[in-house]
């Protein structure tokens, strides 16, 4: 079921204007089969588990500014320091994602990612308990009262 939704997964990602490239890479990656070097997100079809994880990705990507985009290479954990990430926007930015391309949330929020807390994450979304809205909304990608529709796929003010 997880890879039946790769191309529509893949093709968001470029239509929003978030370069992907299919490459081979080394076995050990934070994420299995995907990395992010300088805003393009790297994925090898090989090893990747799970193509929701490249969504989420995406969503890291989109969330960063500009500058940020032009500078990451490697991982978004080794980029910014703890404490400095915007993983709970990144969430629901990928929850706006598989809602906007129509996957079942359980491809992006699958029982092996978010540290064993996919099925809560589920039940908060789905009940529409957006935990991080507002830097979402900050960031000027939606607004609270509409979302999941989001009004920009891609950040483009700095902090």
């Amino acid at each position: 079921m997880q890879h039946a939704h790769l191309e529509k997964i893949l093709s968001f990602i470029n239509s929003i204007g978030i370069p992907v490239q299919e490459c081979d890479l080394p076995t050990e990656t934070f994420i299995p089969g995907i990395k992010i070097d300088k805003g393009t997100l790297l994925y090898d079809p090989e090893k990747l588990k799970y193509p929701g994880d490249l969504l989420h990705e995406a969503g890291h990507i989109a969330l960063m500014t500009p500058e940020e985009r032009r500078k990451i290479a490697g991982d978004v954990a080794s980029f910014r320091p703890p404490g400095v990430d915007d993983e709970v926007a990144v969430i629901l930015w990928s929850y706006a994602a598989l809602k906007h391309i129509k996957i079942p949330i359980e491809v992006v929020f699958h029982e092996n990612g978010y540290k064993g807390d996919a099925q809560w994450l589920i039940e908060q979304l789905e009940n529409k308990t957006y935990i991080g809205l507002p830097l979402l909304s900050w960031m000027g990608m939606c607004s609270e009262q509409d979302f999941p529709k989001m009004k920009a796929w891609i950040r483009t003010q700095s902090a």
